[in-house]
């Protein structure tokens, strides 16, 4: 990654001097159909999140695995971190703890779980609303969509980090949209871009409020003036759609 990736588009969370979720590490997982799934259940509930508990980690967890998404079947999980310094002492103190790495390595050392394995950290954008773990999980998995936009430049990034600041989100909320992150990747693929995490109730409850959005006056005039003024400032819309695991402490 260049140093460009540094110099973020839009303010971290929690750049003002509150305490809040400014960064987020985002592990994708690609499997194979067949055992590789349950394997990676087990890993998430019983070796992962146990592991964050055990660490005395905070902030927010989320697993997710695949509905529809470029590779079949992937499952993701996103650790939200106060900042890079608490990212890497939670690595360390899980590391550095032999009963986790024994527990680890024994879950290990069997057949592969995983074809691949990507992880991007994302640092969060001021205007994205902290994730909060609720005390009592809802008992149905909800739908997350995941929704990642390319801009050809850094200053194009900056410009839908705007839009998204101003109208765009007015216009979400109207219609049935309610984003819980937006982000920018600090290191990964597809950079530079917007990453943002969407919860729905259900397919058809999406589906509606995409409709109601792509009809919305106002969303057709704001996008017509960001284009004319900026141009395309998202080149590439790469989509998934994932459910929430039965063991994920946000579902």
């Amino acid at each position: 990654m260049g140093g460009m990736g540094m110099l973020a588009a839009a303010r971290p969370a929690g750049a003002t001097g509150e305490k809040r979720t400014g960064f987020y590490v985002l592990e994708t997982f690609y499997l194979q159909q067949g055992a590789q799934v349950e394997r990676m259940r087990d890993y998430f509930s019983k070796l992962a999140l146990p592991a964050m508990q055990k660490v005395r980690h905070n902030g927010p967890v989320i697993f997710l695995e695949s509905l529809i998404a470029p590779h079949m079947p992937q499952m993701v999980a996103l650790y939200g971190f106060q900042s890079l310094d608490e990212m890497w002492g939670v690595h360390t103190r899980i590391h550095q703890d032999a009963e986790l790495m024994k527990n680890f390595e024994q879950w290990d050392s069997g057949e592969p779980a995983f074809d691949q394995q990507s992880s991007t950290i994302l640092q969060a954008a001021d205007y994205s609303p902290e994730i909060v773990t609720p005390a009592d999980p809802p008992k149905t998995s909800r739908i997350f969509e995941l929704r990642v936009y390319h801009s050809p430049t850094w200053r194009q990034l900056k410009a839908l980090h705007e839009r998204f600041a101003g109208p765009e989100i007015q216009i979400f909320h109207r219609v049935g949209v309610h984003p819980i992150l937006y982000s920018s990747t600090m290191f990964g693929p597809n950079m530079p871009n917007l990453t943002y995490l969407i919860p729905f109730e259900s397919l058809a409850a999406r589906e509606k409020a995409w409709d109601a959005f792509g009809a919305d006056p106002e969303w057709i005039k704001v996008r017509k003036e960001s284009v004319d003024k900026y141009g395309q400032v998202s080149a590439v819309i790469q989509i998934s759609l994932f459910k929430s695991a039965p063991f994920s402490p946000i579902r």
